[in-house]
């Protein structure tokens, strides 16, 4: 085998090493996030999409889901996060790495092979867009078991599986995958502050001369945290009308405009931040949790490797 094809053979299997790591990393701290963050999550999404005056707030939708279901009623809908966090994790952090060298090779004549903010955004924004085939219909399952009882006489559903079927017949695919719009206009600009955040975070927190990737676990911590406060500061109105057209019945909206606009008419400008204060509550433990996941476990593939 001559030089350059041996050169070309070993930057072939890095790339592929470096791809397992960003999925199979993305994969373990999307499942933290999902355990430290799903009480937050459910009570941000009742808050989304009950009726005014369901709720005194997030506390009193704490104590009537407690007080109906005990504790675990607090991880109602947990099993779709759980079942499809781990490739949704896994292809956001793949596609974030996998944008980020394809910004590389489309700018081959840049002096510097450190990406800029704005380059580092769009990286994360082209990360949504794959991942929203697997977080579309995750989160429409998801959304319908967090409001199940809340309307009397809805639905019953017995578990994820049983959501889709009913999905699946009541309107096919195009019923599963409701709300697929509002994902990409949620985590869109979502993922772009989220990944920015957590790089220009990272950076600041590393001292002179040393690289981000020698950072400790509590440093992690704090930039996994600010990115995904920077997320949800932006990502709320979208998400409101996500979780409204997955939960609505079937014809109630035309479309994200057609939501907007009846949110908007219902309930007001301020119904597009409803649930706010629990996605802010959520976003930093949560989403220290993820990166805490992702990077403790590239530094584990790093040892084995």
């Amino acid at each position: 085998m001559s030089d350059a094809a041996l050169a070309e053979e070993t930057q072939r299997t890095s790339t592929t090493t470096e791809s397992v790591k960003s999925f199979v990393s993305g994969g373990v701290g999307g499942v933290a996030a999902v355990l430290v963050g799903h009480p937050f999550d459910l009570t941000k999404t009742r808050l989304q999409t009950a009726a005014p005056g369901t709720y005194n707030g997030a506390i009193d939708v704490v104590k009537k889901a407690v007080a109906r279901d005990g504790i675990t009623g607090l991880y109602r809908g947990v099993v779709p996060p759980l079942v499809g966090v781990t490739p949704i994790f896994a292809l956001s952090f793949w596609a974030y790495d996998m944008s980020k060298a394809l910004i590389l090779r489309l700018t081959p004549e840049r002096t510097s092979k450190e990406l800029s903010i704005p380059e580092l955004a769009a990286a994360g924004f082209l990360s949504a867009v794959p991942t929203t085939l697997v977080t579309a219909p995750v989160e429409r399952a998801k959304v319908l078991l967090q409001v199940q009882g809340q309307t009397p006489g809805g639905p019953q559903y017995k578990g994820v599986f049983d959501v889709v079927r009913h999905l699946y017949r009541e309107g096919g695919v195009r019923s599963v995958f409701r709300g697929s719009f509002a994902t990409v206009a949620r985590d869109g600009p979502g993922s772009a502050a989220y990944f920015a955040a957590y790089e220009v975070t990272k950076k600041f927190l590393t001292p002179a001369g040393a690289s981000p990737s020698d950072l400790n676990l509590g440093a992690v911590i704090v930039a996994g945290g600010t990115a995904g406060i920077a997320m949800w500061s932006i990502a709320i109105p979208p998400d409101v009308l996500k979780s409204r057209i997955q939960s609505a019945p079937t014809g109630t909206y035309s479309g994200f405009l057609d939501c907007a606009r009846k949110t908007i008419a219902a309930d007001g400008v301020a119904a597009l931040w409803r649930g706010l204060g629990p996605a802010m509550a959520r976003a930093f433990p949560a989403n220290a949790a993820t990166f805490l996941g992702v990077e403790a476990t590239k530094k584990l593939f790093d040892h084995l490797l």
